[in-house]
């Protein structure tokens, strides 16, 4: 034990009495001033740059719209695989099928000579009203098919769903084959100007070729036959066009 004032015997000053004694570690000491955050001259220094999530939030929206999108491309491939026809379901505009068929119905449509039933007119694969009533066949609330066709065959006319009621051959004088009911005055009738089929809407008063809608419907102008329903769904197709 040294003395106040004497140093001690390794030659080290001696701490003053009743203070407390720190030991030299031999690390120098860091200043206090080295161990503060600098600051830049523009403030406090920059943070790290993180992903704050942003870019993420509309590729669930992206990748839901693909795979619907997707969605909609197959099942039209499978529907059109089916029906061998494009667009394989048609919307009914006008009230000329009623009741059968209403407008704003969606409905499926298929190749008539896909499936060719027993009854149909040669290879056409069109059941007429006139071999349904003798058959038995009936479709859509009444006897014989009920088919799409293009108009006398021009493409820019927008395609009709009507009832094939029969079967006329070139030349052929029709008149006592149809219902006098639906000729009126007309002498359409007396002479086809080609084979095909004389149609007309359910709701119609007269067959289609007595109104000028079109000529005997021949069988490439048919597009297919009507095979299945939806009511209201063909509302939305409606809107797009």
């Amino acid at each position: 034990m040294t003395a106040p004032g004497e140093d001690s015997a390794d030659g080290s000053p001696a701490a003053e009495s009743g203070g407390t004694r720190r030991q030299d570690t031999g690390e120098p000491q860091r200043d206090t001033a080295e161990r503060q955050p600098r600051s830049t001259p523009d403030g406090p220094p920059p943070r790290r740059a993180t992903d704050s999530g942003d870019g993420e939030g509309w590729m669930p929206f992206v990748r839901d719209l693909v795979v619907s999108l997707l969605a909609v491309a197959l099942f039209g491939s499978y529907l059109f695989a089916i029906s061998g026809v494009w667009p394989p379901l048609v919307a009914v505009e006008s009230g000329s099928m009623n009741p059968n068929m209403e407008r704003e119905d969606l409905v499926f449509v298929m190749e008539n000579e896909r499936f060719t039933p027993a009854e149909a007119t040669g290879e056409t694969g069109v059941v007429t009203a006139q071999t349904g009533r003798e058959t038995g066949y009936s479709q859509f609330g009444g006897y014989g098919d009920v088919i799409v066709f293009t108009p006398d065959g021009d493409p820019n006319r927008t395609p009709v769903i009507h009832r094939a009621k029969l079967w006329v051959e070139e030349g052929e004088n029709w008149c006592d084959r149809a219902n006098e009911e639906y000729l009126g005055n007309s002498n359409a009738c007396e002479e086809a100007p080609h084979a095909g089929f004389i149609t007309k809407g359910d709701a119609n008063g007269q067959y289609d070729q007595v109104r000028g809608i079109s000529e005997p419907v021949k069988p490439e102008w048919v597009v297919g036959t009507a095979e299945v329903q939806v009511p209201y769904l063909g509302w939305f197709r409606l809107q797009l066009q």
